[in-house]
């Protein structure tokens, strides 16, 4: 029986992102769309999410704008197909800070947000640097870093060093430094029973391409097209993440991956924007039959 009902939800899209950003290397291979989403997980007395997405306003939607980011719906109106408000959710796992995860935590009034404590110091040191350095600063809203600060002030932050166990029951997270970015890191939902278990893992991995590359008869790790740190450290990370799953790379989820709605139950809402259902606990309805 499953602790927790598990899904992913859309809240926006880029119609025709360029391969090479999803897959290091895969130049003039042409685009594909890469759904935002971000992951809900009910049970256990619990709503918990990982990731937040983006507000469409201010420098957000600059940043939106500049990617190409369409048909983007607030979480009232996303968590609504789940009969669910911001409000009710409890516990938020922030994967890195690019804008598209971690733009959004002022529609959770409720939530305490975990995030590794070296996503949060080095881009505030990033922030410091003079102007030729601001490559470093791609996909960040610095407004984002001063919310998350305030967020400790609120004494709703919690900064996590590496690696911790059952921050909620059955629900761990584990470092991934210097790989997508500084302080990047992955969340595993030990959802019951042997072979049950289910990684969550931000934008260390795009696509399935990235954990098994695109020969199933002689896989190999793709990392993905951005880092801030290291390709190697990327590729460690995905072996890491693949054996938290019992080596089912399946159940290695990239919320951008819009293959995943061949993968497991989907459904397209009136706002054309994807729901996948990945596990139901018990007593929970579906949300897409």
């Amino acid at each position: 029986m499953n602790r927790y009902s598990i899904w992913v939800m859309e809240f926006a899209h880029v119609p025709n992102y360029h391969l090479s950003g999803l897959i290091y290397g895969a130049h003039n291979q042409g685009y594909r769309r890469l759904p935002y989403c971000y992951i809900v997980i009910k049970g256990q007395g619990q709503v918990a999410m990982v990731d937040v997405g983006y507000n469409h306003k201010a420098y957000g939607e600059v940043l939106a704008n500049m990617y190409g980011v369409r048909n983007w719906h607030p979480p009232r109106e996303v968590l609504a197909e789940a009969g669910l408000k911001p409000e009710d959710v409890s516990s938020i796992f922030i994967t890195h800070a690019h804008f598209d995860h971690m733009g959004n935590i002022e529609d959770f009034p409720n939530a305490t947000f975990y995030l590794q404590e070296r996503e949060l110091s080095k881009w505030v040191w990033a922030m410091s640097l003079e102007r030729r350095f601001r490559w470093l600063m791609l996909g960040i809203d610095p407004g984002d870093i001063l919310r998350a600060v305030d967020l400790a002030r609120q004494r709703r932050l919690m900064c996590v060093n590496g690696d911790r166990e059952d921050v909620l029951p059955g629900i761990d997270v584990h470092a991934a430094f210097d790989t997508h970015t500084w302080g990047s890191m992955w969340v595993t939902v030990r959802n019951g029973g042997s072979g049950n278990a289910w990684v969550f893992c931000g934008d260390l991995a795009y696509t399935m391409e990235n954990l098994r590359g695109d020969d199933p008869n002689d896989p190999q790790y793709v990392p993905v097209g951005l880092a801030t740190g290291s390709q190697v450290n990327l590729i460690m990370a995905s072996d890491a993440m693949v054996k938290a799953a019992g080596g089912d790379v399946t159940h290695v989820i990239p919320p951008h991956e819009d293959r995943l709605k061949d993968m497991y139950p989907s459904r397209f809402t009136s706002a054309n924007l994807r729901i996948t259902e990945l596990a139901l606990a018990d007593g929970q309805a579906s949300l897409v039959r």
